[in-house]
């Protein structure tokens, strides 16, 4: 069960980082004013950056029960949990908790914590 809980954890942390990603491009940084163009293209990248980490955090969630190392298994959970819950926490923050994310990334760190 607990291998179960550690790859639902994966697959929530992919479905997360891609609604990240998908809504940066449309409704964040689609309306966003920047300039001049070089920054935002940085800005851009820099958002997107997230999104690939997250997506390798999932990545890694859903292999650590496969992972021969119990110690791996260890600092994959733990750290990835450390990841997500400061995600959750700055969303909750910044938006004064009226935004969804932070929902669905102390998800993630439920998910990850009882598969540990």
């Amino acid at each position: 069960m607990r291998d179960v809980l550690l790859q639902c954890a994966g697959l929530a942390a992919i479905a997360v980082a891609l609604i990240h990603g998908v809504l940066g491009e449309t409704k964040v940084l689609a309306r966003a004013t920047i300039q001049p163009e070089r920054l935002r293209t940085l800005i851009r990248l820099v958002w997107q950056a997230g999104t690939v980490a997250w997506i390798g955090g999932g990545v890694l969630l859903i292999a650590a029960p496969i992972v021969a190392s119990a110690p791996a298994r260890h600092w994959i959970v733990v750290t990835f949990a450390c990841v997500f819950a400061f995600g959750a926490l700055a969303n909750a923050v910044a938006t004064s908790g009226r935004h969804f994310g932070w929902i669905a990334l102390s998800a993630v760190v439920g998910l990850a914590v009882a598969g540990y």
